[in-house]
């Protein structure tokens, strides 16, 4: 009989050959599957990679608005008090009269602005509708910075009219060049004219028309934390009119012999004035207008005292809850909308202008019931 061994032998040779086969056919299919994936990785990844960089580089139209710090105008910042008063005697005063403010971001990308809208903590609003077209974004902040240091005069001067201080013609801006600079400065208290007492603006106006440019005038003036002195002046000329140009613009206000500063950077537009105007009357009177509450609030105010509207009274509200009020001053005007987004905790006064303001805080003060939103 055949040996067996051989056969079977041959039998696993031939069945290792038959297994290889395959094997070796196979090679070239994998390394085409294996560069098909590779290809559709990156076909897959390219719109991804893309749109990331859109996301990152891409700049939209919008500007986000949302809650910013709050300042208290009965404290200091940076060492300096917010609202400082010299050369009268102040008051102690307590608790808290924090201002809100608003804080916005500009050029913002894609991924940015769809985080803020994703979060819903910040409103996005179209750009046009904060930086009108026209005017570039220096000049916007130009407006905005005249528009707080306007609100500050405001302020001082509505807080000068509810403590009762006479009113006077008190110079507003000097003109430079113009034939006051050095002579006259903002603040003075314009009393006579060549000896002849002046009390109003139309006075004073009236006195000039009888003027010619190159005459001399002598303006009696009083000077906050100074002497009175008197101006010795060289009318000039101004287009569109033939008498003489003092160079000064004036107002009639009330006007006090010490000086009120505000100290506080990097703030734009009109909106203190309600919280700067509180901070004067606090500290110039006995008493405490906020006892130990946490006050804050916002709003416009004229020189009469009447307190206007103002924007994003929504993320102001955030605002001074965050910074741990439980009081909040709303102008009239805001009044509907604020109430559409109240917080709890958060006691929304409506205010008119400053008498009913300090008159609403001696009611939540004392317990009573102030007028409310």
């Amino acid at each position: 009989m055949p040996p067996t061994v051989p056969t079977g032998g041959a039998q696993r040779a031939i069945r290792r050959h038959a297994l290889s086969e395959p094997a070796a056919k196979s090679a070239p299919s994998s390394v085409s599957d294996v560069n098909r994936r590779i290809l559709t990785l990156i076909v897959a990844l390219v719109p991804i990679v893309v749109f990331g960089l859109l996301l990152a580089v891409v700049t939209v139209p919008f500007v986000s608005l949302g809650p910013g710090p709050a300042f208290d105008t009965l404290g200091e910042v940076d060492g300096r008090q917010v609202v400082d008063i010299k050369g009268t005697q102040t008051h102690p005063t307590s608790g808290h009269l924090d201002m809100t403010t608003v804080s916005q971001r500009d050029d913002l990308s894609l991924a940015e602005a769809l985080t803020l809208w994703l979060s819903g903590e910040e409103q996005l609003m179209p750009r046009d509708l904060v930086y009108p077209p026209g005017k570039s974004r220096d000049e916007i902040d130009k407006d905005n910075d005249a528009d707080f240091k306007e609100s500050e005069h405001s302020a001082e001067y509505a807080a000068l009219g509810f403590l009762k201080y006479p009113q006077a013609i008190t110079v507003a801006a000097v003109s430079d060049p113009g034939p006051s600079v050095g002579k006259l400065q903002a603040g003075d208290a314009v009393q006579a004219v060549n000896g002849k007492a002046v009390a109003t603006v139309d006075q004073f106006t009236s006195f000039l028309k009888h003027t010619k440019p190159g005459q001399p005038v002598a303006i009696d003036f009083r000077r906050k934390n100074a002497p009175p002195g008197v101006a010795h002046i060289t009318l000039g000329s101004h287009p569109g009119r033939d008498y003489g140009f003092a160079g000064v613009s004036v107002m009639d206000a009330p006007w006090a012999p010490f000086v009120v500063d505000f100290n506080l950077a990097n703030v734009g537009g009109p909106s203190a004035g309600l919280m700067f105007s509180l901070a004067v009357v606090d500290k110039l009177t006995t008493g405490n207008l906020a006892g130990t509450k946490f006050v804050a609030g916002t709003g416009t105010i004229k020189v009469d005292g009447t307190v206007g509207r103002i924007g994003g009274i929504v993320h102001k509200m955030s605002a001074a809850r965050a910074a741990g009020a439980t009081v909040f001053l709303v102008p009239a005007e805001n009044c509907y909308e604020a109430s559409s987004g109240k917080l709890p905790g958060l006691q929304l006064v409506k205010v008119d202008n400053l008498g009913g303001a300090v008159n609403a805080l001696h009611a939540v003060t004392s317990g009573g019931q102030p007028p409310s939103c």
